[in-house]
Formats: C-alpha cells, sequence, structure tokens
C-alpha cells in the first residue's frame, strides 16, 4: 500500500488490490462448485451427504472465519499509522486466537455431529456420507483458519496477488485430491463423497505452508519478522480482536444463514421449486463474489489510509468501492435480465425446472443493485473498525425486516415461492440504506475527531 494524489490514481491502486481478491474468492467458490459436481459423479448419496454436511460447515466457517478477518483492518491502520513494529504481535495473537476457536470447533463437532444428523429426516447411507465428509474436513479446521489470519496480514498490505496466486495453485490440487480420494484411484481407498472432505483437508494444509513460507521467506513479509520473537498469550489482544472480529463473525452468520433458512422455508413447496431455487441461488452467490471481493478490498485501503488519518482519502476510496460494485452490478443485471434462461440452462435440463429457474434469475438482477451497495460499504466500515452497528443493522435488516416479509408474501399472496426472494430483496435494500446512512455519520465522525486532533 501506498499514498495516492489524484482519484485516477486511487481508482488504479484499487483495481490492482481488487482483482486478485475477486480471483481468489472465486477459486475459493470453484473448490465448493467442484466438490459437489465430483461427489455427484460418484452417486445420488454421496452428492445429497456432500451437501448436507457442507449445509452445516458452510455457515458454521464463514461466522467463525468472520471473528479472524477482524486482523485486516488492525494491520492495515498499524500500517498506515506508520506502527509496523506491533503487526508481528498482532499477527501472531490472531494465530493463537484462530488455533483455540479451531479446537473448539473440533470437539463441538465431536459431540454434536451424530444428534444433529439423527434430528434430520435423511436416509441411512446419506446420513453416513455427511458425517465421514465432517470427519475429513475436520483435520484440516486448524490449517484453515491459521492460513486465514495469514491471508489478511498479507492482504492488509496490498499485497493481494500473493492469495490470488496461492488459491490457484491449490485449485488443481484441490480437484486432484478429490478424484483420488472420491473414486479410489492410485491405490487409494475409494471414500466416495466423502473423500472430498479429506481432499480439502489436505489443500488446507498446503496452502497454511506455503503461507507460512511467503511470510517468513519473500519480502516485504518478512521484513516484518513476524515468527522471530516468541510472543506469550495475551488475552488482551485476543479482546481487543474478539471486539472487532465478533460483530464480524455475526455480521456474515446473519446474512449466510438467511439464505440457508429461506431454503428450509422452500421445503413446502414442491421438488421443482426446490430445485429451481437451488440453481438460481447458486448462481446468485457466484455473481455476489463481486462486491464481497469489493468490499474485502474497500477494507484494506480504508483501513490504511484511516489509520495515517487521511479521512478525505478514505472517503474517496470508499465512493470509488460503490461506484465499481454499482458499475458492475448494472452489468451483471442486464446480462440476467437477457440471458437467464441460457444461465439456467447451466444448471438443468427439465424445461420445467429451467423456466422456473430463470424467472428467479430475474428477482436475483434486484440482489446485484442492493448488495453493490450493502457490501462494500461494509468494507469500508470494517476498515474504520466500525463494526457493531453494522451487525445490528445486518439482524434487524435480514431476521427483522427480510424474513418475516418474505414468509407473509410467500403464504399469503399470489407470489408464492418467489415472495421470499421479494422478502430478500427488502431486507437487502433496507440493508443498503441504513448502512449507507452509517457511513456518512462515521466519515463525518472522523474528520471532526482528526481535526480536534490536529487543532491540539
Amino acid at each position: 500500500m501506498y499514498q495516492t494524489n489524484s482519484i485516477g490514481k486511487k481508482l488504479q491502486l484499487f483495481v490492482a488490490i481488487l482483482y486478485p481478491i475477486l480471483i481468489t474468492q472465486l477459486g475459493l467458490f470453484a473448490m465448493s462448485f467442484f466438490d459437489t459436481l465430483m461427489s455427484g459423479r460418484a452417486g445420488a448419496f454421496d452428492l445429497a451427504g456432500v451437501a448436507i454436511g457442507s449445509s452445516l460447515w458452510v455457515p458454521i466457517f464463514t461466522g467463525l472465519n468472520g471473528i479472524l478477518l477482524a486482523i485486516t483492518p488492525i494491520v492495515a491502520q498499524l500500517n498506515g499509522g506508520g506502527e509496523k513494529e506491533k503487526v508481528p504481535f498482532s499477527v501472531i495473537q490472531g494465530i493463537y486466537l484462530s488455533v483455540f476457536l479451531s479446537i473448539i470447533i473440533i470437539i463441538s463437532g465431536f459431540f454434536l455431529i451424530d444428534p444433529i444428523l439423527q434430528a434430520m429426516d435423511l436416509k441411512q447411507e446419506v446420513q453416513l456420507i455427511a458425517k465421514n465428509y465432517l470427519v475429513g474436513l475436520s483435520f484440516g479446521v486448524i490449517p484453515l483458519f491459521i492460513y486465514t489470519v495469514l491471508r489478511c496480514f498479507i492482504d492488509a498490505l496490498g499485497k493481494t496477488r500473493v492469495t490470488m496466486i496461492v488459491t490457484l495453485m491449490s485449485l488443481p490440487l484441490n480437484v486432484g485430491f478429490n478424484y483420488l480420494l472420491i473414486f479410489g484411484k492410485l491405490g487409494l481407498p475409494r471414500l466416495g463423497g466423502a473423500g472430498a472432505g479429506y481432499a480439502s483437508a489436505i489443500t488446507y494444509w498446503f496452502i497454511m505452508f506455503i503461507s507460512l513460507y511467503v511470510v517468513a521467506r519473500k519480502r516485504p513479509f518478512s521484513t516484518f519478522k513476524i515468527f522471530k520473537t516468541f510472543y506469550r498469550i495475551s488475552l488482551s489482544a485476543w479482546k481487543e480482536q474478539l471486539k472487532i472480529g465478533i460483530p464480524i463473525g455475526f455480521a456474515i452468520f446473519f446474512e449466510v444463514s438467511i439464505f440457508a433458512a429461506v431454503t428450509l422455508f422452500m421445503s413446502e413447496f414442491s421438488t421443482v421449486t426446490i430445485a429451481a431455487h437451488q440453481a438460481a441461488i447458486n448462481f446468485a452467490s457466484l455473481v455476489y463474489m463481486l462486491p464481497l471481493s469489493i468490499s474485502m478490498a474497500l477494507t484494506v485501503v480504508v483501513g490504511f489510509e484511516a489509520g495515517a488519518r487521511r479521512m478525505d482519502d478514505a472517503a474517496h476510496y470508499s465512493y470509488i468501492g460503490i461506484g465499481v460494485a454499482l458499475i458492475l452490478s448494472v452489468i451483471c443485471g442486464l446480462g440476467l435480465y437477457f440471458y437467464n434462461e441460457p444461465i439456467a440452462g447451466l444448471y438443468t435440463k427439465d424445461m420445467e425446472v429451467l423456466k422456473l429457474a430463470a424467472h428467479f434469475l430475474l428477482y436475483a438482477i434486484f440482489f446485484q443493485l442492493s448488495d453493490a451497495i450493502a457490501a462494500p460499504i461494509q468494507g469500508a466500515l470494517r476498515g474504520y473498525k466500525d463494526v457493531n452497528v453494522t451487525l445490528i443493522m445486518a439482524l434487524v435488516s435480514y431476521w427483522v425486516v427480510g424474513l418475516p416479509i418474505g414468509y407473509m408474501l410467500a403464504n399469503y399472496t399470489h407470489l408464492g415461492p418467489f415472495g421470499y426472494w421479494v422478502g430478500l430483496i427488502t431486507g437487502l435494500a433496507m440493508g443498503a440504506v441504513t448502512l449507507f446512512s452509517r457511513l456518512l455519520i462515521i466519515q463525518k465522525r472522523q474528520k471532526e475527531k482528526y481535526k480536534d486532533a490536529k487543532a491540539k
């Protein structure tokens, strides 16, 4: 990261940070896609088992992983404020915290996986595959969370191309081990869908070791000497990270889990409706990688400028990010409008499912517009370390407004299943409006605070 003196230079730097993050997110999305695709080739039970296991794992992972994202604004502000000597301590404490959270997940899973799966109405074969998939995945939880901290450190310095390269290196490895373990090639046991869990765990160890090597040996990361000094566990440092991270984690959890809740409510409709909904949601999730990546990039640049007390520059980056997201969302919206049926055709050849999925995708256009405002603003607010109000806004927008409206429209109007999508759009739109007002308040408050500090 470095200071820029014009909007054009800011846009150039922002895009340079953004595009590797986007490719990284698409790469991570592709891993999940190949897990599902290759498990489906092994059999229907394997596909269902991996789908169930993944649906249990993803909300937990995204929520707890969100806690560790606190490292990005902390390091970005320290770097921007010229306090680089404090960075190693924060990163090491983040690693300690990641291991602690990983152990909690593994122990909890040991006691809870069986009761949860048994409470679900699943065939015995599907239940066993889902359990074995999660058991395999558990061997990679610790390296995955350590990698998250290292990635946050790397990204906070603006070197997002590094994590992009690591992800692109790991993708073929993940696909290769999926092939070997799911189908039992080269003398390895045929594990079916469960093999996808073990393949992911191996991949997580790989990306952790690569990241450790990069941080320890490659400049500019090696200049911070992250591992040179032994630091004891500091509960006060954990408290600082959790103070920022817990609201981030819960805000992400509320957003991810609302879609899972809608899918559960959709179960009252026909199989065709559920299949169409899942196809449309999957593609909407793919497109969401755009505003999500912009959000992550904004956390880096806004955090850097806020740490340097250049509040006007931080505000400029915020609006650049929102502007880029809106332009991309309009392009995506036009694509969804004109090509909704061909897109739906990627998921199914059943004409009834295809037509319904294409209809759902029209509603996804409005998703993109709301996400183009809400997601970047969340990233900018994290750069300012303003996360508590964002958590409340997420809870109210999605669960107090969006889901109840969706339920009412789906069950008491002619909209039927589309009512849930209208509810989600309403919640997202409310979140976008309230978050934008919060951003304006924080920017004004930060400028006044900086002026007062200069006056003294």
